[in-house]
Protein backbone atom coordinates (compact mmCIF):
# COMPACT_ATOMS: atom_id res chain seq x y z
CA UNK A 1 0.00 0.00 0.00
CA UNK A 2 1.35 3.39 -1.09
CA UNK A 3 0.02 6.88 -0.47
CA UNK A 4 -0.42 8.65 -3.81
CA UNK A 5 -1.11 12.31 -4.57
CA UNK A 6 -4.86 12.76 -5.17
CA UNK A 7 -4.17 15.21 -7.99
CA UNK A 8 -2.26 12.52 -9.94
CA UNK A 9 -5.39 10.34 -10.07
CA UNK A 10 -7.96 13.16 -10.01
CA UNK A 11 -6.39 16.06 -11.92
CA UNK A 12 -9.34 18.47 -11.73
CA UNK A 13 -10.33 20.22 -8.51
CA UNK A 14 -14.02 19.62 -9.32
CA UNK A 15 -13.31 15.85 -9.41
CA UNK A 16 -11.65 15.93 -6.01
CA UNK A 17 -14.60 17.89 -4.62
CA UNK A 18 -17.06 15.39 -6.14
CA UNK A 19 -15.11 12.51 -4.56
CA UNK A 20 -15.15 14.22 -1.18
CA UNK A 21 -18.93 14.73 -1.49
CA UNK A 22 -19.47 11.06 -2.47
CA UNK A 23 -20.67 11.90 -6.00
CA UNK A 24 -17.71 10.19 -7.70
CA UNK A 25 -16.50 6.78 -6.51
CA UNK A 26 -14.41 5.72 -9.48
CA UNK A 27 -12.55 7.07 -12.47
CA UNK A 28 -11.27 5.54 -15.68
CA UNK A 29 -7.86 6.74 -16.86
CA UNK A 30 -5.86 5.82 -19.93
CA UNK A 31 -2.97 4.68 -17.76
CA UNK A 32 -2.75 2.87 -14.45
CA UNK A 33 -2.22 5.54 -11.76
CA UNK A 34 -2.42 3.34 -8.64
CA UNK A 35 -2.70 -0.19 -7.35
CA UNK A 36 -5.41 -1.80 -5.25
CA UNK A 37 -4.72 -0.89 -1.62
CA UNK A 38 -3.07 2.45 -2.38
CA UNK A 39 -4.50 5.49 -0.62
CA UNK A 40 -4.92 9.20 -1.27
CA UNK A 41 -6.02 12.12 0.85
CA UNK A 42 -8.45 14.93 0.07
CA UNK A 43 -8.84 17.64 2.71
CA UNK A 44 -8.08 15.27 5.58
CA UNK A 45 -10.21 12.38 4.33
CA UNK A 46 -8.30 9.26 3.26
CA UNK A 47 -9.59 7.12 0.41
CA UNK A 48 -8.44 3.60 -0.49
CA UNK A 49 -8.31 2.11 -3.98
CA UNK A 50 -10.45 -1.03 -3.77
CA UNK A 51 -10.15 -2.04 -7.44
CA UNK A 52 -7.79 -1.19 -10.27
CA UNK A 53 -8.56 -3.12 -13.45
CA UNK A 54 -8.28 -2.66 -17.20
CA UNK A 55 -11.61 -2.55 -19.07
CA UNK A 56 -12.90 -2.07 -22.61
CA UNK A 57 -14.89 1.14 -22.92
CA UNK A 58 -17.61 -0.93 -24.60
CA UNK A 59 -18.09 -2.83 -21.32
CA UNK A 60 -18.94 0.27 -19.29
CA UNK A 61 -22.50 0.59 -18.00
CA UNK A 62 -24.87 3.31 -16.84
CA UNK A 63 -23.82 2.33 -13.29
CA UNK A 64 -20.17 3.05 -14.18
CA UNK A 65 -21.18 6.42 -15.65
CA UNK A 66 -23.09 7.38 -12.49
CA UNK A 67 -20.10 6.35 -10.33
CA UNK A 68 -18.06 8.85 -12.37
CA UNK A 69 -20.55 11.65 -11.92
CA UNK A 70 -22.59 11.39 -15.14
CA UNK A 71 -26.33 10.66 -15.23
CA UNK A 72 -25.96 7.80 -17.74
CA UNK A 73 -23.54 6.19 -20.19
CA UNK A 74 -24.54 8.38 -23.13
CA UNK A 75 -23.82 11.56 -21.15
CA UNK A 76 -20.51 10.03 -19.99
CA UNK A 77 -19.51 9.23 -23.59
CA UNK A 78 -20.29 12.80 -24.66
CA UNK A 79 -18.27 14.20 -21.74
CA UNK A 80 -15.26 12.01 -22.58
CA UNK A 81 -15.41 12.93 -26.27
CA UNK A 82 -15.64 16.64 -25.43
CA UNK A 83 -12.98 16.58 -22.70
CA UNK A 84 -10.45 14.52 -24.68
CA UNK A 85 -11.35 15.80 -28.17
CA UNK A 86 -11.71 12.25 -29.47
CA UNK A 87 -14.37 9.82 -30.64
CA UNK A 88 -15.57 7.07 -28.30
CA UNK A 89 -14.27 3.65 -29.37
CA UNK A 90 -15.80 0.62 -27.63
CA UNK A 91 -12.56 -1.34 -28.23
CA UNK A 92 -10.30 1.16 -26.44
CA UNK A 93 -9.22 0.09 -22.97
CA UNK A 94 -8.84 2.23 -19.88
CA UNK A 95 -7.97 1.55 -16.25
CA UNK A 96 -10.80 1.62 -13.74
CA UNK A 97 -9.75 3.08 -10.38
CA UNK A 98 -12.51 2.45 -7.81
CA UNK A 99 -12.12 3.94 -4.34
CA UNK A 100 -13.95 4.42 -1.07
CA UNK A 101 -13.28 6.20 2.20
CA UNK A 102 -10.68 4.24 4.14
CA UNK A 103 -11.80 2.62 7.35
CA UNK A 104 -9.75 2.29 10.49
CA UNK A 105 -8.30 -1.17 10.88
CA UNK A 106 -7.86 -2.70 14.33
CA UNK A 107 -4.23 -3.26 15.34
Amino acid sequence: MVAIDASDLLPAERLRTAVLEGEVTQIHRGDKHATTGDTFDIEGTTFELVAVTEQRLGDLTDEDARAEGSPDLEAYKQRIERTHDTEWDDETTAFLHRFEPATERPD
